[in-house]
């Protein structure tokens, strides 16, 4: 659901679950938030406001649940006017995270998780079971967590009751203010990995503001890139904002290693694989080195068709088989992994090539650092002419 390509419809404002018609908000000092902005989030889309403090992105969010009124424009909410709705009733129908959580210190974590329904009004035996199954969703464990109170949580288990509370009445939308920035990097990417498999399960519409470029592009569907005054300068995927920044403030913003950062949002596919001799670990030392040929090595596989290695063509007992020579191969990942996580295990197992699973673990090629390149190229050159990957043609030094 994230950067990786997952699209969402629209283009049609009939598919919009958020819709802002140029909204704006200025303060009585003059000083302008958001300035005439129109926005749609699609439903079941997550969409990630990214910019520099103080460039409306929160204001902008705000504006969603009347927390901050608009001074002009108009915003729709599942199609009904938001300022036509009564504010309390319309925040208790949508989902609300922030940065430092907001726990209520002297109730358990259970009873925070069911503070809405509580305040919806119902029974109690109701919210009980909402809140446990709440918390198994988000990984904690109802029956060590849900009697515990705040304090005896870590920053990253607080900041899951937080996503917990805020589907507690199943809204179809939360918005999210940099709920993640409070903890640290290690646990941040912890939690980020989490919320993906949330929504891939859940499939809320999502407001999400960072200030971090790279948190958005691993998060959003779309991103929308704001300068101060809270000024659109570009709304689009985060491989198209990598790979053509609309203005030279976006080019500014994602940084001049923005082609890095898209490794994290192109994936991995056979397309980009090479394939070296392939050989079964129940073969002969002498049948193995005849598929070999000329290569220095192939991969080693189990009846199955799953990796059990590789060897090289130093074997020298003849008469033995292929899985007394095979050595243990710690370098893979999985078909739509991104090429981020891919370059990660080379860089670590320090891995001139590295095996490409599917989903049942069945080897399906190797990819190295040249196709690893190409397929970032590939990726590059098809956003700038709008075709399929596929179709790219790539002039590389062999070709000169």
């Amino acid at each position: 659901m994230n950067g990786l390509g997952t699209s969402h419809p629209h283009d049609s404002t009939e598919d919009s679950m958020i819709r802002l018609d140029r909204v704006s908000k200025r303060y009585p000092d003059g000083t302008v938030a958001v300035h005439e902005l129109s926005l749609d989030v699609a439903k079941g889309e997550l969409v990630v406001l990214v910019g520099p403090s103080g460039c409306g992105k929160t204001t902008t969010m705000k504006m969603v649940n009347r927390l901050v009124e608009p001074t002009g424009g108009r915003i729709f909410v599942d199609g009904a006017e938001v300022t036509h709705s009564d504010p309390v009733k319309l925040r208790r129908g949508i989902g609300y995270v922030i940065q430092n959580v907001g726990l209520f210190p002297h109730r358990s974590i259970e009873e925070n998780v069911a503070v809405v329904p509580e305040l919806s009004g119902w029974p109690k035996a109701r919210r009980r079971q909402r809140a446990r199954e709440l918390l198994e969703l988000v990984g904690l464990e109802p029956g060590i967590y849900a009697g515990r109170y705040p304090h005896e949580l870590s920053g990253g288990q607080r900041q899951r009751v937080g996503v917990a509370r805020a589907l507690a009445v199943d809204p179809p939308v939360l918005l999210m203010d940099e709920p993640f920035s409070a903890v640290d990097p290690v646990v941040r990417s912890q939690l980020q990995d989490e919320f993906l498999r949330l929504q891939d399960d859940v499939r809320k519409t999502i407001l999400f503001v960072t200030h971090d470029i790279e948190e958005a592009v691993r998060l959003g569907d779309r991103i929308a890139v704001f300068a101060q005054g809270g000024k659109l300068e570009q709304f689009d995927s985060p491989a198209a904002i990598l790979g053509a920044p609309a203005t030279p403030f976006v080019a500014d913003f994602v940084g001049f290693d923005r082609g890095l950062k898209r490794l994290s949002v192109t994936p991995v596919t056979e397309a980009v694989l090479e394939h070296p001799p392939v050989v079964r670990e129940d073969d002969s030392v002498v049948a193995a080195q005849a598929a070999m040929g000329d290569s220095r090595w192939a991969v080693v596989l189990n009846g199955d068709g799953g990796l059990a290695g590789w060897i090289g063509q130093d074997m020298t007992a003849r008469d033995s088989a292929v899985r007394d020579h095979a050595r243990r191969m710690e370098a893979w990942v999985a078909l739509d992994n991104s090429l981020k996580v891919a370059f990660a295990e080379m860089l670590q197992w320090n891995a001139g090539w590295i095996a490409v699973l599917d989903d049942d673990d069945r080897y399906l090629g190797v990819l190295t650092p040249s196709t690893l390149h190409a397929a970032l190229r590939r990726s590059v050159e098809a956003d700038n002419k709008a075709i399929d990957p596929s179709q790219v043609d790539l002039i590389t030094v062999s070709d000169l």
